[in-house]
Formats: C-alpha cells, sequence, structure tokens
C-alpha cells in the first residue's frame, strides 16, 4: 500500500511559529511532526510515501531528501485536490491519506482491516471528541456508513462525537467523484458527491489510539507533554534516568538546583546552574538554558536559548531559524 501526507498547508492557527517553517515541521520531542508520521508509516510496513507541498517547501523537501516522494502545488488546490495530483503515484491500489499534522498513533493495520471488511470506496478515521465545537463530525448508522457530516456544531446540536481526522483509506474509484474544478476539497466536494450518488463510504472509529490535528499552540503543548506522560505511544530516544525523567546524550544535570518529572530533555543541551526544572517540561536537542532559569509547564524547542534568570510558564520558547536544529532522520 502506498500513502501521501498532506503537507501543503498554512497552519495560520499555530502563528507565529508557522511564519518560521511549516506546520508538520513543527518540533514535537526529537523531531519534526512529519518525521513521527512517515516513522510511524514505515513501522507499519508503507514504504512508498509521498508529500505534496506549498508552503516552506524546501524546508520539508531539504530535511526528508529522497526519502519519500514530492508533488508540489505553485497555487493550492484543496485537501482533495493535492491527492488528486498525486494519482499517478497511488497506482491501482488502496491508499492512504494522511494529514501531516496528525500526531497520532492510530493502528494503520487495525485501520485497513476495517476498510477491506467495509467494503466501501473509502473509510474515514474518527475519534470521539468532547467539545464537537471544534471539529467536523461525522453521522452514520449502525453499520458504521456515514450518512452525513456536521461542521463544528454546538454539543446541544451534534448528531454525533465522532471527529474527521482527516486520515483517509481509499480504493481509486475516489477519484470517479471528483468535480472538474482545479480547487477540491474533501469535506465540501468529494465527501456531498459520495452522499449524491448513494456510494457507500465508512467510518473507521479509533477508539483509544492517540490523535491530535495539532492544529493549535495550546494542542501542540498538550500533544507534546502527552508524549512524554504515555498519553501519546510515540518513539522518541533518550535515557529514563528515574521515572519519568529522560535524558538525551551529552545533556548533564550537573548543577541543576531542582527537576520535578514529568521532564524530558534532548541532546546536547546545556543546562547552568541552579537551574529548576518543573514538570510537565520539554527541553529540544542543543538547547541552552542559563544559569538561575526557572522552567514549568513549558516546551523549549531545539536549539532555543533562555538566558540567565529566564522564567518561562506555561509557554513555549523558540527562535527564527530552527530547522538548523532539528534532528535529522537516522540521526
Amino acid at each position: 500500500m502506498r500513502a501521501q501526507v498532506l503537507a501543503a498547508g498554512l497552519g495560520t492557527r499555530l502563528r507565529p511559529l508557522t511564519h518560521e517553517i511549516p506546520k508538520p515541521m513543527v518540533p514535537v520531542l526529537d523531531r519534526p511532526v512529519m518525521a513521527h508520521i512517515v516513522d510511524h508509516l514505515r513501522r507499519a510496513g508503507i514504504q512508498d510515501i509521498v508529500a505534496n507541498l506549498h508552503y516552506f517547501p524546501d524546508t520539508i523537501r531539504d530535511y526528508f531528501g529522497d526519502a519519500i516522494e514530492y508533488v508540489e502545488e505553485e497555487e493550492l488546490s484543496g485537501t482533495a485536490g493535492g491527492v488528486r495530483r498525486c494519482r499517478e503515484f497511488f497506482g491501482d491500489g488502496t491508499f492512504l491519506v494522511f494529514s501531516g499534522d496528525a500526531l497520532t498513533d492510530i493502528d494503520i493495520e487495525r485501520f485497513l482491516a476495517a476498510h477491506r471488511a467495509n467494503g466501501g470506496v473509502a473509510t474515514i478515521a474518527a475519534k470521539q471528541v468532547a467539545d464537537t465545537q471544534e471539529y467536523g463530525v461525522i453521522v452514520h448508522d449502525a453499520q458504521g456508513r456515514i450518512s452525513a457530516f456536521q461542521e463544528k456544531p454546538h454539543p446541544d446540536e451534534a448528531l454525533s462525537d465522532l471527529a474527521n481526522t482527516c486520515i483517509y483509506l481509499f480504493e481509486p474509484e475516489i477519484f470517479d467523484y471528483f468535480p472538474d474544478t482545479a480547487f477540491v476539497d474533501f469535506a465540501n466536494d468529494v465527501f456531498p458527491a459520495l452522499l449524491a450518488h448513494d456510494v457507500p463510504f465508512h467510518v473507521h472509529d479509533i477508539g483509544d489510539e492517540y490523535w491530535n490535528d495539532v492544529g493549535s499552540l495550546v494542542e501542540l503543548k498538550q500533544g507534546t507533554f502527552d508524549a512524554i506522560t504515555g498519553g501519546l505511544d510515540l518513539r522518541a530516544e533518550g535515557d529514563e534516568i528515574e521515572p519519568g525523567l529522560v535524558l538525551g546524550d551529552g545533556t548533564s544535570f550537573a548543577g541543576v538546583e531542582l527537576v520535578e518529572p514529568p521532564v524530558w530533555i534532548g541532546r546536547d543541551v546545556t543546562i547552568g546552574k541552579h537551574v529548576r526544572l518543573q514538570g510537565p517540561l520539554v527541553i529540544g536537542d542543543e538547547a541552552v538554558i542559563g544559569d538561575g532559569a526557572c522552567l514549568k509547564d513549558a516546551v523549549v524547542f531545539p536549539g532555543t536559548e533562555l538566558p540567565a534568570g529566564s522564567i518561562l510558564i506555561s509557554g513555549i520558547a523558540g527562535h527564527v531559524g530552527i530547522t538548523e536544529n532539528l534532528r535529522r532522520p537516522g540521526t
């Protein structure tokens, strides 16, 4: 099976961070979100991966090199339009479309089995959510066949609490229901066409499997913390020197005054004297924490320097040029 990672979006809700880098390259622990996605696909046995690019395309291309293939969009063509540009790549078999900002440990094998059992042209992975006002939700019958969608309904009016994760399994016949327009969206064009033609397609509830679309700075911070507290099954390097305290190679706690887990610290981090670290806390590779700094409930991106005496509480610290400090594949 082949897969596409949707990586062309602007990530406006993550600004000002995405003024500097594309959304799929936002760091989570030791590498970008999209690198975690590619790793997850590889572990599921998917080797052939393509990404559609638009915003900061060279940042993504330079990071992944020839490990994946690329299709660049000079003008954005919509979620489905970006998939249509990769049609030849998919061939004649079932293919997977994966949102480039999906922080998830979805069981792809279970997802594929459900898709094949349904026998439809498409299956949408969905996650139960508490606040339907933040998502497009999927309405379905007792057999999981999709009958309608609601866009960010108030909980009192919601007919479902299953959010569309923008992770899809498709058969090649899906392209028969794409309108002949330059800009094509799944939610506004393709899925309504399936409903209008009474074409069976289904929902797959991922249950307890984790999903976070990293749609805002708050969600980015929460997803990062979930990765260090066990809510998200994410593979990241580092030695757990005591419960809840992970330290990367080349980093020392010598001179640190206080550490309260959960704390994850990357490689080659410089930590000054009398520093206080209170979790949940993540400090990326090659960061520099000055003497006497106090950090709590925070994320420090790779390569970021906090001056002596800094206090960072409930925030995210980064710097211009962050891509230079992102851990590369295989390193």
